[in-house]
C-alpha cells in the first residue's frame, strides 16, 4: 500500500480515491487487479533484498533552542494584530 501512496502523492489535491465494495462495483477495471511482474519497467517495482535499497525518511526532527521561543514571544508582544485576536478570542 505504501508504494501506491508514494506513486500517487504527486496528485494530492487533484484527485479523490473512493472505495467501492466489490459487490456494488460492477464495472471494476480488470487491469487494476492484474498482477504485474516485479521488473524495472513496472512503475510499482520493489527492489529485492539482494539489491541496494533507498530509504524514504519522511520524519525530520529539529531541536529548537530556548532563544527561538523567547524571540517568538517577544514578536507577539509587538504585534498589534495578535493583541486584537487574543482580545476577540477571550471576549466570551
Amino acid at each position: 500500500m505504501l508504494r501506491w501512496k508514494i506513486a500517487i502523492q504527486q496528485y494530492i489535491g487533484n484527485m479523490t480515491i473512493v472505495h467501492k465494495s466489490g459487490n456494488i462495483h460492477n464495472n471494476a477495471d480488470g487491469l487494476s487487479i492484474w498482477a504485474l511482474p516485479n521488473t524495472l519497467d513496472n512503475p510499482s517495482y520493489v527492489p529485492t533484498s539482494a539489491e541496494p535499497q533507498i530509504l524514504i525518511e519522511g520524519i525530520n526532527i529539529t531541536d529548537v533552542g530556548t532563544e527561538f521561543f523567547e524571540e517568538v514571544g517577544e514578536s507577539f508582544k509587538k504585534d498589534k494584530n495578535f493583541h486584537i485576536l487574543t482580545y476577540l478570542l477571550d471576549k466570551d
